[in-house]
């Protein structure tokens, strides 16, 4: 179980970067990593700890990447 939880945590980067603008694309990885983070952290018996976590971690790398690092599209809100 470490193993997943590490690799997942791992591929989170790769998932937090819709949008063209920081606030988009911090917006929707936060979103993606709560919900990275709430399933990792339900195996674990702790979802709302890791949505947390997820939500922080994915804000941030959506936030310090931009559109040529990571480009998953337009944002749905959008």
């Amino acid at each position: 179980m470490k193993t997943t939880t590490l690799l997942t945590m791992l591929c989170l980067p790769l998932l937090a970067a819709c949008g063209n603008t920081k606030e988009d694309r911090a917006a929707s990885g936060g979103l993606i990593g709560a919900g990275a983070g709430a399933v990792i952290g339900s195996t674990m018996g702790a979802p709302t700890t890791g949505a947390a976590i997820g939500a922080g971690i994915g804000a941030t790398t959506g936030a310090l990447t931009d559109k040529a690092d990571i480009d998953l599209g337009k944002p749905i809100w959008k």
